[in-house]
């Protein structure tokens, strides 16, 4: 078999996008308990807390564990459903939030640990009127514990695609 030089550099840039078509068609779908490393039991993760008597407000103390990240989630390309809490929300939609795992988290209630949040940045705007409603994300996930204006955060992700959650 004898290829022509056009037909091998069309042959090079064919393989050459394989691998990105083949990443965007193969994101895993994960959960909020596969964030919790691998033998480390929720119940390990909170302890005790304090109620803030003046405030109605129970602030949970977090141990160690909720500090510890999936070491096989950094770099890898997921898929999970969370809920939105807005950081950088304009009049296009939101490009910066924070997915949490149910509603209200970190407004009416006090933040789950850093290992059961995910601060996401995306291009495209999420355009959605109501941010009540889950969301699945897709994208490439970093261990990043970080602080934000809301929750210290563990995990961070680029999403380059978002759609509604139904189930």
């Amino acid at each position: 078999m004898h290829l022509s030089r056009r037909q091998l550099i069309a042959a090079v840039a064919a393989g050459m996008a394989l691998p990105k078509a083949a990443l965007a068609n193969s994101a895993t779908e994960i959960t909020w308990d596969d964030l919790i490393p691998p033998g480390v039991p929720y119940s390990e993760i909170i302890a005790e807390g304090e109620m803030d008597e003046a405030n109605d407000f129970w602030l949970p103390v977090f141990d160690a564990n909720a500090t510890k990240l999936n070491p096989t989630l950094d770099g890898a390309y997921i898929k999970m459903p969370g809920y939105i809490l807005p950081l950088d929300l304009s009049t296009d939609g939101v490009t910066s939030f924070v997915l949490v795992p149910y509603v209200g988290a970190c407004i009416h209630t006090p933040p789950p640990p850093a290992n059961q949040l995910v601060l996401v940045t995306t291009q495209t705007p999420w355009k959605s009127t109501d941010l009540w409603e889950p969301v699945w994300v897709t994208g490439v996930m970093k261990n990043s514990v970080q602080s934000t204006e809301v929750a210290e955060v563990g995990y961070s992700l680029t999403a380059d695609k978002m759609e509604v959650y139904e189930w």
